[in-house]
């Protein structure tokens, strides 16, 4: 069985995913989302960015840093999406999002109703 392909981003997170691609995105939001992050012209080598992100990553994103609000948005939904499609349990992405496994199931249920076709009429 072949994993899914990752979910879209949403608009704020496809300019991180641009940059740093899907894995990076997801170390930059789980160690830096939800706070204000102030993207240095030129990180150093001891840097908490370089850190998570490798030299090279880091220096990207801060070169296309004046596309990025100064709060980094949490994007749990789109996570959990990410972490489903690589395989991972609800227990255990509900682990790594500090959210319970309900929740995740909520995330990844409301993930698949915004995929059904335009042309399917509500229910309600």
């Amino acid at each position: 069985m072949s994993p899914e392909p990752y979910p879209t981003p949403p608009a704020n997170i496809a300019r991180y995913v641009k940059v740093l691609g899907v894995d990076g995105t997801v170390d930059f939001l789980l160690e830096f989302g939800g706070s204000e992050f102030w993207f240095p012209t030129g990180p150093e080598s001891r840097s908490e960015l370089v850190e998570v992100l490798g030299a090279e990553k880091a220096l990207a994103i801060c070169a296309h840093s004046e596309n990025l609000k100064g709060r980094v948005p949490v994007a749990k939904p789109w996570l959990a999406a990410v972490f489903k499609a690589k395989g991972l349990s609800n227990a255990r992405i509900a682990r790594k999002l500090h959210v319970t496994d309900e929740t995740v199931r909520a995330y990844l249920a409301k993930g698949k109703a915004d995929k059904t076709s335009p042309d399917q009429l509500k229910l309600f």
